[in-house]
């Protein structure tokens, strides 16, 4: 993407041509008269029935499901991810909305006290909106993310302003589309589009956004830096914001000596390089019980050449660019860094010779001898690299695992199914790494009935399951003594 302070243009990560130009607001008072016709909106939004907001939101889904041959397309034209694939995150995103739905109902009723009432008092707990729910939509995964915010926010009641990726602005603007197709068809607030706004900004313009007194909650999904600057905006403003940061990961997995590596290398292939790698739960860094080190580099390092990387517009194609030239030359670099400090490349660069300086294509790399001095096993790539570390016990594995300023997810690679001391150190494992999710036997999946959160610099607050609704909402107790003659 390029940015000028009046206007920003989206790049096609594989040409490097434009695809669209947005213009910004030319001033904080365009801003500020969305979020006030946002505030306006959410009153008589909230209003509207839970029953009716839910049957809207099925409505929704299946408006968007409506669109679901262009998005293909348009997403990898966008941020540059394989055509073939790039159907697989609206699949995803809809299911993801149809769950938060069905579970909108249980997850906002009142909460009754009857059952511990004394005579003559009657007790119970409201769940009610925030109000005007700002969400800063990243764009690697730009509907799946989103929807984890912007969906249940609406359903609980509250209006939202959508501040897309400049990557990804087309992205923003279906929903924003969408929606109002919906609710226009609907016979309520007939006319009113400011239920859902989105707004495309600089950064300095989103921070005046995040800091806006009549904004109560501001979701950001995207790097550490990008996240200490909207928790700095919000902290500047008058009065309290909430905030919900889903920030950046290196994540780990361990191989057991009894883990099934055909299977295993698989799972773990596509779990580095899906996305070009470009995935805050991508698999980063992995440790190898040095009972199975060698069959498992070999097996992976074989798979990974098989990778057919090219123009993503292409159907052979299984591995896109990443997102930009200069996400592309950092990428290089780290591998670059990594090597001169005594770290092997195993994957010949000429097996992907498009893959030059000068573009968006990185090369699939595995790197071994590597260790926790090197930017590559510490800091997140968000490219198609992976390191590889043999240990030696599960007690070292834990320890470089959990040897990271990031916890988002972490997997261990086991025959815990069939095991039962293999199972007891799955859950040993369970309760002591320090992330968000810790999975068995799998890896770079969200499943929205459970709670999707990260630790350290991987972020707070929550999002999907029953408690992404709680972050979008606020406890309100009603108490009533009832008078008896």
């Amino acid at each position: 993407m390029t940015f000028s302070t009046t206007e920003q243009t989206t790049i096609i990560p594989h040409n490097q041509q434009p695809l669209v130009t947005r213009v910004y607001p030319t001033s904080n008072k365009e801003i500020d008269n969305v979020i006030e016709g946002a505030v306006s909106a959410q009153k008589l939004w909230a209003k509207v029935p839970l029953e009716k907001r839910i049957e809207l939101g099925y409505k929704f889904v299946e408006e968007f499901r409506k669109e679901a041959d262009d998005i293909p397309l348009d997403l990898t034209l966008q941020m540059g991810r394989p055509k073939s694939q790039a159907a697989g995150e609206l699949r995803g995103m809809l299911d993801r909305a149809s769950y938060m739905l069905s579970i909108a109902q249980d997850s906002l009723k009142d909460i009754s006290l009857a059952d511990t009432d004394k005579p003559g008092f009657k007790r119970y707990i409201k769940r009610v909106p925030l109000g005007v729910v700002f969400v800063i939509a990243p764009w690697n995964y730009p509907y799946l993310v989103t929807i984890n915010t912007f969906l249940p926010a609406l359903i609980a009641g509250n209006a939202v302003i959508l501040k897309p990726s400049p990557q990804t602005p087309l992205v923003g603007e279906r929903f924003e589309r969408v929606w109002s197709r919906v609710v226009e068809g609907s016979g309520i607030l007939t006319g009113n589009r400011s239920i859902v706004r989105t707004l495309h900004l600089t950064p300095h313009q989103t921070q005046h956004a995040a800091s806006h007194p009549s904004v109560s909650f501001v979701s950001f999904t995207g790097s550490v830096l990008g996240g200490r600057g909207v928790e700095g905006a919000v902290k500047n403003r008058v009065g309290f914001t909430g905030v919900g940061l889903e920030l950046g990961g290196k994540d780990p997995a361990y191989v057991r000596p009894d883990a099934d590596l055909e299977y295993t290398v698989g799972e773990l292939v596509d779990g580095a390089f899906f996305n070009s790698g470009q995935s805050c739960c991508a698999i980063e860094r992995i440790y190898v019980h040095e009972a199975v080190y060698d069959p498992f580099v070999e097996k992976f390092v074989e798979l990974t050449k098989k990778y057919k990387l090219g123009d993503p517009t292409l159907p052979e194609t299984n591995l896109g660019p990443v997102v930009s030239v200069a996400s592309a030359d950092r990428i290089r670099k780290q591998v670059q860094d990594a090597v001169n400090a005594g770290a092997k490349a195993l994957v010949p660069e000429e097996l992907f010779s498009i893959a030059k300086p000068g573009t968006a294509y990185v090369a699939p790399q595995v790197l071994v001898d590597v260790d926790h001095t090197m930017d590559v096993m510490m800091e997140e790539t968000f490219g198609p690299v992976v390191g590889i570390q043999k240990v030696s016990s599960d007690d070292e594995a834990l320890k470089f695992m959990n040897d990271s300023p990031y916890g988002l997810t972490a997997s261990v690679w086991t025959n815990a199914d069939k095991n039962k001391e293999s199972e007891d150190v799955f859950l040993k494992f369970a309760d002591e790494l320090e992330t968000g999710t810790v999975f068995l036997n799998r890896c770079d999946f969200l499943d929205p009935a459970l709670a999707w959160t990260g630790v350290k610099n991987s972020g707070r607050g929550v999002s999907l399951s029953k408690f992404g609704y709680d972050q979008l909402t606020r406890a309100k107790s009603v108490h009533m003594k009832i008078k008896t003659d």
